[in-house]
């Protein structure tokens, strides 16, 4: 009994951590696709070239205009930022046309339009309306930028999509190998006891002829002297 309960405690263990496991992924590929159609809209319908969710957004640079400070493929998180509030010196992300650029901002002009330059660059940039600095940068990540492009790309989109799927494919699969497995033993364990009492039925008949075999007959009359 003892053994049963804890089988019944471990599988009961093994199905929640499953549970718990299948719906973070749908979470997960809920939240990608949620954000991949976000982003595609985002650019094609509103002409947003960096969407800002909740006013934090993240851009992969693409140049080397802003070495050594920031190289090709590093992953840029940007906070948005009103462009009153920007400052001389602050690196920032602004939209030019479809793009979007991060370059230093080097001067404020009077009408309140930014000037701004690559830190690799000899030549500042044609100056731009705050309005159009979408944040400022506020941390880096060395190289991850080439695999979110890949992640953005569609081909990296159905890449993850699927392999999503196959892991809550997977998940599903083997549970169904240990109830199957499980389901197996327990035939099995009916099988060996069916056998074990069809053995005792047999031995009860052959029990019975050796009884009725060895039960002794009428005992014989003993002569006494007299009959002698």
């Amino acid at each position: 009994m003892s053994r049963q309960k804890d089988n019944n405690k471990e599988k009961k263990k093994k199905n929640g951590g499953r549970l718990f496991f299948r719906i973070l992924i749908i979470v997960v590929l809920a939240v990608f696709i949620g954000g991949t159609a976000y982003s595609v809209n985002a650019r094609r319908l509103v002409r947003n070239a960096m969407p800002m969710p909740f006013g934090w957004g993240a851009s992969v640079v693409l140049s080397g205009s802003m070495e050594p400070t920031l190289s090709v493929n590093d992953l840029v998180f940007v906070r948005a930022v009103n462009g009153e509030d920007v400052r001389e010196g602050d690196v920032v992300v602004y939209q030019s046309g479809a793009s979007r650029v991060i370059h230093r901002v080097t001067r404020i002009l009077e009408d309140g339009k930014i000037v701004t330059r690559g830190d690799a660059n000899n030549t500042e940039d044609e100056p731009i309306p705050a309005e159009d600095v979408k944040g400022r940068m506020v941390g880096k990540i060395p190289v991850v930028g080439a695999a979110v492009r890949f992640l953005q790309s569609p081909i990296g989109i159905i890449l993850v999509i699927a392999g999503l799927i196959l892991l809550i494919n997977l998940s599903w699969k083997r549970e169904r190998k240990e109830d199957d497995s499980e389901l197996d033993e327990i035939k099995a364990e009916i099988r060996r006891l069916k056998a074990l009492e069809e053995g005792k039925t047999e031995e009860k008949p052959e029990e019975q002829a050796a009884e009725t075999e060895e039960k002794p007959g009428a005992p014989e009359e003993e002569k006494t002297e007299d009959e002698e």
